[in-house]
């Protein structure tokens, strides 16, 4: 069962989280999921990456109607963790809070570095801005049918109905409050302010078939972030860290190597390989070139 941790005042706000991997690293990876996601959905992420000598954590958020409150409460939890930087893997919402949390610390950084997957930086891309404010007073199965409207229909690959079962399966788990919470944060009117965060290194990880994410959103995310890796999967749909978790672990993999050697490293020491991992960067780069032709 995931850890039960209490960092408000207020003791019905419950962060639940999976801590995997060697305690003794002081810069893990933590993973931030989406609006219908629980801290489980990156089970194949916890299970791959600490078999590699990482250490990882999976989050699920409590109950917070801002983003302000949000990134307070995150701040609070990782003092209680007595981690003083991270980096962050979001997906789709989680990577919208992982980049306003690296903005509300930026005078005293607690974010290392950033991936962030089928993710966006501005919510009035959603055009529910308006809306937000009554998430609220919904009942839980309205709140449902909304977040199920973005999942893909038609024909899927095994793999990708899997994942898509398994999300709606973590969807059901989510009570009211906690839905109206994750689509209020996610359609408030916010936007990331780039200048704040431009030294952070950032991987853009995205998919070329279909996401509830438009063209013109990853454009915008290209944009903000003109210097960042960009990890792209032929396919994966919204969730390719359950789908696609080979890919997805090995651009993870990459975007770590970066600080292996360095005390912002995410990894054991002992367990890192550099010749291992330049045959998998040689062998991945090869693969997307033969997808391209």
């Amino acid at each position: 069962p995931p850890l039960q941790i209490i960092v408000d005042d207020d003791d019905s706000k419950v962060w639940s989280l999976y801590d995997a991997g060697p305690r003794g690293i002081r810069c893990p990876l933590i993973f931030l999921p989406p609006v219908s996601g629980t801290a489980d959905v990156f089970f194949q992420q916890i299970l791959a990456l600490t078999g590699w000598g990482y250490r990882v954590i999976a989050l699920q958020y409590p109950v917070y109607w801002d983003h302000l409150e949000f990134c307070d409460g995150f701040r609070k939890l990782l003092d209680h963790l007595q981690l003083d930087k991270v980096h962050l893997f979001g997906a789709s919402l989680g990577g919208f809070l992982a980049q306003k949390f690296a903005e509300y610390t930026h005078k005293s950084p607690r974010v290392q570095s950033l991936i962030l997957c089928n993710s966006f930086s501005d919510t009035s891309i959603f055009n529910q801005t308006w809306t937000a404010n009554s998430f609220w007073l919904m009942p839980a199965f309205m709140l449902k049918k909304i977040v199920l409207g973005n999942f893909a229909s038609g024909p899927l690959d095994p793999e990708m109905a899997d994942g898509i079962d398994f999300m709606v399966d973590r969807l059901e788990s989510l009570g009211q409050s906690e839905l109206a919470s994750r689509l209020t944060l996610n359609c408030q009117n916010s936007y990331v302010e780039p200048h704040k965060i431009r030294d952070i290194p950032v991987t853009i990880m995205d998919v070329f078939d279909q996401s509830a994410l438009s063209t013109e959103a990853k454009e915008e995310m290209y944009k903000l972030y003109p210097n960042a890796r960009r990890a792209h999967l032929k396919t994966g749909g919204n969730f390719p860290y359950l789908c696609r978790s080979a890919e997805v672990n090995l651009y993870i993999q990459i975007h770590l190597l970066q600080f292996h050697g360095t005390r912002y490293a995410a990894i054991n020491p002992s367990m890192v390989s550099a010749e291992e991992l330049e045959v998998q960067k040689i062998s991945l780069h090869s693969s997307s070139e033969q997808e391209e032709q």
